[in-house]
Formats: C-alpha cells, sequence, structure tokens
C-alpha cells in the first residue's frame, strides 16, 4: 500500500539512481527561472483551491526544456496564486528501467512530485512521433493508458500542439485535446476544474469532463462515438451527450502584444538543442504553402508589435544571460517591419555580444540589408533557406512561390555578404511529383556553389542540402493525398545523391543529409489514423518503442510488425498503406472533421484542385480575400504592421554624448 503524502518529494528515492543513468543532470531541476510553488498554494485565499498541473514535452529534456510553447504555458499558469505548474519529460530507457526497479514514478523537474498527484497532466505534441513516450510516462506515474479506465482520483490527460488537431489517434490513451493556442485556454481549463473542485467534485471526472466538453473549444473522445462502413472508411462521428458539440472549435490569441511571454525564460542546466533567447515576433502564416500543416492551422497572421517584441528581447536578455536571440515566427522575414526590428535590436546591441538569428528565412524575404544587420556584431549564424521543391514545376504545386532566379539572387547576397555555408531545405515524395523534378535539386545545388564562388572569389564556398520525406497533415489541401511509399522514397534519394557525386566540379562542395522513407510512414500513419491506429501504438510500446523520433531508437520494422498485429484483429479491411499510399475522395469523412480549425473543408479541396493544376495563390496579406474560412468562423482578423515606430537604443554611447536610457515605447 502506498503511504507517500500526495505532493511529497520524491528526490530522497530518486537520487541514488542518479549516478546510474547517463545525463543526470537532466532529472535534478533547479533551472534558472524555474518556479517552485507550495502544493496547496491557494490556501492562501479562502475561496480558492489549488489546480495543479503537470506540464510535459514528450520527449527528452535537451529537446522539451528549450520549447516556447510549453514554456509559455509554464509561466503562463504559474503567474496565476492558485495555480500551480510542474513539469516532467521523457525518461531515458536507463532511468526508466531504473524507476520500474526501484518503484519511483514519473516526477516532475521542478519539485520531484509524483505526475500521478497531480490534477492534469498537459501533453504538447508539436509531432506524431512522442506517443510511445506518453504513454511510458502515462505508465510510470501510474495512470491506466486507455481514458475508459481511470477513476475519480486518476489525473486528466489533456493534449495539446500541432498535432492535437488530429486527436482520434490517440483517442484510447487521452480525456480531452485543446486545439490551438494554449494560453488562454489553459486559464479556461484552470478555472474550470477549480469551479468544479470548490464544489466538492460533484459527478466526478465524467461530470469534470463534460463541463469540459461544453465549453465548445476542448474535444474529450469519450463523448464521441465512430461508426464505419464496411470498407473501413469512417461513416459517421457523433457526440454521445446533450450539449457536446459536433465540431470543437480552436483557440486564436489575437493580441500578442497582451501575452508577452516567456517573461523569464527558462536556461537549461545541460545542453539542450536551442542554447539562445528566442521571441515570437508573429504567429500564423498565410502564405499558403499547400503542404504546410502549421502555416495553415494557425491562421490568421498576427503580428507583435516592434516595441513589443524590443521590451520582449530587453528582458529576456537581463533575465538570461543569453547571447544568441531568435526572432522565431514561422517566417519570420515576412514581419511587416522585419527590417526596422533588425535594425533597431542592431542598434540597440551594438557592441555587446548579442547576436541576432533568424532560424529559417524564405527565399523571397531575404535581402542584404538584412543580412548585414543579422551579422552586424561580427557573428555569422547559418543560413537556411527552405525552397522545398526542386523544380520551378512543383513548386508551383505546392504553392510555394520561389523562382529558380529567386534563390540565385538570394544565395549570391548571402555569399556575397560573407557566409561560407548555406543550407537549402527540400522535400522528396510531394504530390505529382517526378524522379526529374527530385533530380532538380541537384542542378539547383550546383548553380548556388557556382554563384557563391563567383561573387565571393572563393572556392571554399560550402551548400548543404537537406531532404525531408513529405507527409500528408490534416487540415491542408494535400490531406487526401496519396503518401509515397518508403522504397519509392529511397529510390528516389539514391539517385539524387549519385547525381550530386557525379559531379566532380561540385560534388566535393555539397553536402547531403536526407532521412530514409521509413519514418515519414510510421509520421503518416500517426498523422492521418482514426482511433484504430490506438492498438498499433500500444502494441509498439509493449514491445520496447521509445523514442520514436530518435534515429537511434526508431525501428520500422517494430511498428509494422505491431500494425501487422493490430490490424489482424480488426474488423476492417485495413493495413498501414491503407492509411499512408490510399488516395481519399472528397466525400470520405476524415478522423479530423471533428477538429474545426476554422478553414473550409470545400476551400481545401478547391486548392487541392489548384494544385493539380499548378495554380498558385497568392497571400492574402496582401491581396483581397480567398475566403479560407477562417476570419468569419473564428470572429478573427489578419493583425499586421506597420505601427510606424522604432526601437530607441536602450544607452545612447559615443564620443561627447552623455549616457541615456531610453524607453522602448517611444514612438517614431
Amino acid at each position: 500500500m502506498d503511504t507517500r503524502t500526495a505532493g511529497a518529494s520524491l528526490f530522497p528515492e530518486l537520487e541514488p539512481l542518479l549516478e546510474q543513468v547517463s545525463k543526470p543532470i537532466q532529472y535534478v531541476g533547479g533551472e534558472l527561472n524555474s518556479t517552485v510553488k507550495a502544493w496547496d498554494c491557494g490556501a492562501d485565499t479562502p475561496a480558492e483551491v489549488t489546480v495543479r498541473w503537470a506540464l510535459m514535452y514528450p520527449d527528452a529534456y535537451e529537446v522539451g526544456v528549450p520549447n516556447q510553447g510549453s514554456m509559455i504555458l509554464y509561466e503562463v499558469l504559474n503567474e496565476r496564486p492558485h495555480v500551480l505548474c510542474e513539469r516532467t519529460y521523457a525518461v531515458w530507457p536507463d532511468m526508466e528501467a531504473l524507476m520500474r526497479g526501484s518503484g519511483v514514478p514519473q516526477f516532475t523537474v521542478d519539485s520531484h512530485r509524483a505526475v500521478g498527484d497531480f490534477d492534469v497532466l498537459g501533453l504538447s505534441f508539436s509531432t506524431e512521433l512522442g506517443y510511445t513516450n506518453m504513454l511510458t510516462a502515462l505508465d510510470l506515474a501510474g495512470i491506466p493508458l486507455h481514458a475508459r479506465d481511470r477513476t475519480d482520483g486518476d489525473t486528466v490527460v489533456v493534449a495539446g500542439g500541432h498535432a492535437a488537431f488530429n486527436p482520434e489517434t490517440i483517442a484510447d490513451f487521452i480525456d480531452a485535446a485543446i486545439i490551438g493556442d494554449g494560453e488562454e485556454a489553459v486559464l479556461m481549463v484552470s478555472e474550470l476544474v477549480a469551479g468544479w473542485k470548490r464544489e466538492g467534485m460533484p459527478g466526478g471526472r465524467r461530470e469534470l469532463l463534460l463541463r469540459l466538453a461544453r465549453t465548445g473549444g476542448v474535444y474529450v473522445p469519450g463523448f464521441y462515438d465512430v461508426s464505419y462502413l464496411p470498407d473501413g472508411r469512417i461513416q459517421r462521428i457523433a457526440p454521445t451527450e446533450p450539449g457536446v458539440p459536433w465540431r470543437v472549435s480552436k483557440h486564436t490569441v489575437m493580441d500578442l502584444d497582451e501575452w508577452p511571454y516567456p517573461k523569464q525564460p527558462l536556461v537549461p542546466l545541460a545542453e539542450s538543442v536551442h542554447e539562445r533567447m528566442s521571441v515570437e515576433i508573429f504567429r500564423g502564416c498565410t502564405r499558403g504553402c499547400r503542404f504546410c500543416q502549421a502555416g495553415m492551422i494557425t491562421r490568421p497572421v498576427r503580428e507583435r508589435s516592434i516595441t513589443g517584441i524590443g521590451e520582449m528581447v530587453e528582458r529576456g536578455l537581463a533575465a538570461t544571460g543569453f547571447e544568441e536571440v531568435g526572432l522565431l515566427s514561422l517566417s519570420s522575414a515576412d514581419h511587416s517591419e522585419i527590417a526596422e526590428i533588425t535594425k533597431g535590436l542592431a542598434d540597440r546591441y551594438e557592441g555587446t555580444q548579442t547576436g541576432l538569428s533568424l532560424p529559417s528565412t524564405r527565399v523571397d524575404a531575404f535581402n542584404i540589408d538584412l543580412a548585414n544587420e543579422l551579422t552586424r556584431n561580427g557573428r555569422r549564424s547559418g543560413l537556411t533557406f527552405a525552397p522545398e521543391g526542386g523544380s520551378e514545376r512543383i513548386r508551383k504545386v505546392i504553392n510555394k512561390m520561389v523562382t529558380e532566379e529567386d534563390l540565385i539572387s538570394t544565395v549570391a547576397a548571402a555569399y556575397g555578404a560573407g557566409w561560407r555555408n548555406v543550407k537549402l531545405y527540400f522535400m522528396c515524395g510531394l504530390p505529382t511529383e517526378t524522379d526529374e523534378d527530385v533530380l532538380q535539386i541537384a542542378e539547383l545545388a550546383k548553380r548556388v556553389i557556382e554563384t557563391g564562388r563567383q561573387v565571393s572569389g572563393r572556392k571554399d564556398i560550402r551548400c548543404t542540402v537537406s531532404i525531408g520525406g513529405f507527409v500528408p497533415k490534416p487540415h491542408t489541401p494535400f490531406q487526401w493525398v496519396s503518401q509515397l511509399s518508403a522504397d519509392e522514397t529511397d529510390a528516389r534519394l539514391e539517385k539524387l545523391r549519385n547525381a550530386i557525386r557525379a559531379d566532380r566540379r561540385y560534388g566535393s562542395s555539397i553536402g547531403f543529409r536526407y532521412h530514409d522513407g521509413k519514418p515519414g510512414i510510421v509520421e503518416g500513419l500517426l498523422s492521418r489514423g482514426d482511433r484504430r491506429v490506438g492498438a498499433v501504438i500500444e502494441q509498439v510500446w509493449r514491445d520496447g518503442g521509445r523514442f520514436d523520433g530518435w534515429s537511434e531508437h526508431f525501428s520500422y520494422d517494430l511498428w509494422m510488425a505491431a500494425a501487422e498485429k493490430a490490424f489482424a484483429a480488426s474488423e476492417w479491411p485495413i493495413d498501414v498503406d491503407w492509411y499512408t499510399t490510399r488516395e481519399r475522395q472528397e466525400s470520405e469523412v476524415l478522423a479530423w472533421d471533428v477538429v474545426d480549425s476554422g478553414l473550409d473543408k470545400e476551400w481545401l479541396w478547391q486548392d487541392w484542385l489548384d494544385a493539380l493544376d499548378e495554380t498558385e495563390v497568392d497571400d492574402c496579406r496582401w491581396t483581397p480575400c480567398f475566403d479560407c474560412g477562417v476570419c468569419p468562423q473564428m470572429g478573427t482578423e489578419i493583425e499586421i504592421g506597420p505601427t510606424g515606430k522604432h526601437l530607441l537604443p536602450l544607452t545612447v554611447l559615443g564620443a561627447g554624448k552623455v549616457g541615456m536610457a531610453e524607453h522602448s515605447h517611444a514612438g517614431a
């Protein structure tokens, strides 16, 4: 019998395990700007109860701790006096084995409390390949794997993040899913949980879940019934309780300046994948790239003001000590005032060690002035451009409106400004793609090298070509298409490799990185799956699947064997190909139709037909509306500048000048 006090620290039991595992520091907590609250932090207010969240990014600490979305929610929740929020991450297999042997449950890193003691476990999925890590955490926490088996005393499991836009694949394991922006949504859920607890938790967890479902903004799979046609397609997804909506709407935060988070970014104790302080300069994208789920589901564009950005950078640098600022968004150079932002920040921090970076830059948005501002303090972080498709034709199909000349003039500016290596990102397996479309990547890379040599007058110019496999995603115009098989993907990539290596004048200057087609098939199965795929995920996990986003841990054979076993027990004629390489028809009910992303399904289908016709569609920020549906359905609108404001230096330095502080709200 467990006699442990709820909310007690597990560190005395955990500490002896730390010397036996790799990277023990990832489990100890205590990061700069982390938060530790009393277990009953709401007890100071008689009318309040404490609502306790455990937030999990279902990957290793080094990947999860710098995740911007998780960091924002952690701070938003902890700012509320009656809400306690702590973080937990996926533990490596060596720690998992020791925890099981010692009876140590899944724990938070902030206070080393048992995850099973919290009211809510919130999981943020940016990729579907974290699903098996979720099952490990649930099992270690003592939370029943299946939502249907949980009782009133069990933690409520809530999913969020981009992958939650198709929550049906993990419907067996989650109690609820929050769709869209999380800032306001987690506070809404917290208040609802607090009210239910204050009332004495009437009706148990079922009543709590009903209240969540009836908000219209939280999807609770347990209150929906799915029926199927004899051929395996979905016939209908229908609510089973009064007041539960047929479709669940996404949450959209409109004024980013009202949510200047994180104010106190976490500084990891151990090395992480991003050693920088980041500011999200805008959210959403209307470029209309047809493969891009992130761009489609985050509409409309909402810019943070130039003064809001300046304040966040100033505060974040002071709170962290980082020397690099990442200006984040789906396409940061598209901010209507990006020139003023980069110049203002470069002016402000000139003479310091502070560097600026744009993690990924659109080919047609980069220019020499932007390059100069990003390198004014002498730093040159890597430049990455994403043409996505090798040929002009395939770029029209995917609506990536970038010509070859656009790319060549852009890399000429970069090499001319002193860069020696440029990284280009492409995809393989795009709809209507042929071998010739992919082989054009080799010709493009050769021309990039030749251009770099000409404008720089140097021979040490390099270009790295990185290839990812295309995976069709829900809520995009490509949600109906057939995915290229793993064998076909690998065959195309082999031809491309040979084409690059065949030309000795350029081959040694072109780096070639690619993923084989196998992980993409598994991602495709999970991204467009329905709740019947849950049996596959569980089988993989029971057979030892962990950390599927890591190439050294991923096993395609394990997934295929588990799928064969799970689907053999199904009453429908379904298999992996049925979910991945099968083309859907317009009339088919899709598993994610229950989620309202704001996008009209008819508009998405028309955009798919436009893709087949190689018809390009402009960015609606600068043109009349294309009726995608988001703004009228969500009650939102595009929010962009220019504001006409400028960032003034915090301190004016120089001979004959007197240092003075300037407030960053100063206008033009």
